[in-house]
Order: structure tokens, then sequence, then C-alpha cells
């Protein structure tokens, strides 16, 4: 990645780390802060941070906790769930606001990071976020995957049931390793099809509040998040105005899947772009 100044949120007993990019010369640029999907670590969208800094747009990168560089990994002692997640995203908002001075925020949410921004919208009622950039996100509900919804429902438990057993999900071929909480909450989504109860507040009934505007981007050949499962989500959100893509490996210029679009990100980086263009 190119040169970026760290810092740290501190949550209790672990620490958020948050990656600062060269602001681009422009001293009102709009300002892009990008949330990971499980157990991927901010580097990995090096390529993202570029294209989107070449657009002079102002980049942040978090790693969410317990991944890349956010302190201590996951282990049996971890007790955080989406709960956790989601209060994370107000902490680091506030952090920011010295170094953001008033210029417009976006949240880019990659699979899991955009439904914790997504849930921190619905949990506070922030307004002050200008808009959201939901990449390959959606609700992993067994019944959006068509033919595969058996096998789905069958990976998906296996999983729960295997990280309730041991404590802590080993990050075994999916997801990285991972609290038991961040999983037993992503497992009752593929089962129910709605966001469990976080700390007592019924979030899923709370994403109708939203009226930020948002950018919903599916990607063809998505193992994890088909068109549907975006579909599902975005239907829970009939107050705010969202803007649909499905992007196809011929408008990237390069194959496509859950993760590969941010290798070769420039059909993203010109949906976003637009995006604030029209929403500024």
């Amino acid at each position: 990645m190119t040169e970026f100044e760290q810092e740290y949120v501190d949550r209790g007993t672990d620490r958020i780390a948050v990656h600062h990019f060269p602001a681009p010369e422009r001293p009102d640029a709009p300002v892009v802060v990008i949330w990971p999907a499980m157990g991927t670590p901010a580097r990995f969208y090096r390529h993202l941070v570029a294209g989107l800094r070449e657009h002079g747009l102002a980049v942040i990168a978090v790693d969410l906790r317990g991944t890349g560089a956010s302190t201590p990994p996951p282990s049996r002692r971890s007790r955080y769930g989406y709960a956790e997640l989601t209060a994370d995203v107000g902490a680091v908002l506030d952090a920011l606001k010295s170094r953001v001075d008033g210029r417009p925020v976006y949240l880019l949410g990659h699979s899991l990071g955009g439904q914790a921004c997504l849930l921190h919208l619905a949990s506070t009622g922030d307004t002050s976020v200008a808009g959201v950039i939901l990449v390959a996100v959606g609700l992993p509900w067994y019944r959006s995957y068509g033919g595969r919804a058996v096998p789905t429902l069958a990976m998906t438990q296996s999983v729960v049931a295997t990280a309730a057993l041991l404590r802590v999900w080993p990050g075994w071929g999916f997801g990285g390793r991972q609290a038991h909480g961040v999983i037993r909450d992503w497992g009752y989504t593929a089962r129910h099809g709605r966001f469990p109860r976080l700390d007592g507040v019924d979030v899923d009934a709370a994403l109708a509040s939203i009226r930020t505007p948002i950018l919903a981007i599916s990607v063809a050949a998505d193992q994890y998040t088909p068109p549907a499962t975006t579909d599902h989500l975005c239907s829970k959100m009939p107050a705010a105005p969202i803007e649909r893509v499905h992007l196809t490996a011929a408008e990237a210029g390069a194959p496509l899947d859950h993760f590969t679009w941010a290798r070769q990100p420039d059909a993203v980086v010109a949906r976003v772009v637009e995006f604030v263009r029209k929403a500024r």
C-alpha cells in the first residue's frame, strides 16, 4: 500500500486500526472510509485506495475488530459480536471528526463491513454520513440462494456449530479467524434472513428509517453474496434513495467474484466517483 499514517481507536481491551492515506490537494475533498469484509485486512484494498485517491477523494481504511492491524486477534476470551462491530463504526467516525473537518463522509463497506455501516445508521439515526457504498453486501439468507439453499444452510450452520464448540472460529476455509459472537450473529442472518436484536434493539426493523443515499453494487460470479442477497437487504430500507447496480465481468474488464473485484476495481471506482459527484 502507499504510505499511510496509522492510529488506533481504543475499544475497551481491543484496538481498532485506522489507516490514513495522504490527503488530496483539494482541502474540501470528500472522505471515503473503507470497511472491509469478514477476515479481510485493510491492506487488501490497496488498489481500491489508489483508484479513489487518483480521482481526488480522501481515503481512510479501517481494520475490523480482531483483523489486520487491529488487536488482539480473536480468541476464546473474545466476547464481541455484531453489536460491538456496529458500535465500532460510530467510535471511529467520532475519532475522525477533527481530521474530517466538516467534509462530506462516505462509508464504503464490503460484505460484513457494509452490514456494520448500515447497522450503525439504523441503531443511531446518524445523519452526518453523506452516503453509503455497498460492494458485495447482502444478507446470506439461505432462501436467497435458489438451488444452493440447502447446501448454504448446511455450510453456514456447521460454521456456527464449530465456533460454538470451540468458542472461536479458527478460520478453516472461510472468513478468517473470528470471535464466536460474530459467527453466531452471522449464522442468525443466514437462518432467518434478518439481523438479530443488538443490545435489545430491533435493528432489522430500524433499517426502514434510514434515509441516507446508498449505492448498492453486486458483482458477477459472487459465490457468497449473489444479487438476490443484496436485493433482500435493500428491500429493508424503503425510505433510503438506493442506486442498485450489478457489475458484470464485461464492464469490469476482468473476472469477478466476492473478492477479485478489489484487485481490478476501476469499474467500482467509477461508480463510486459518480455517486459522490451526484450526492454533492
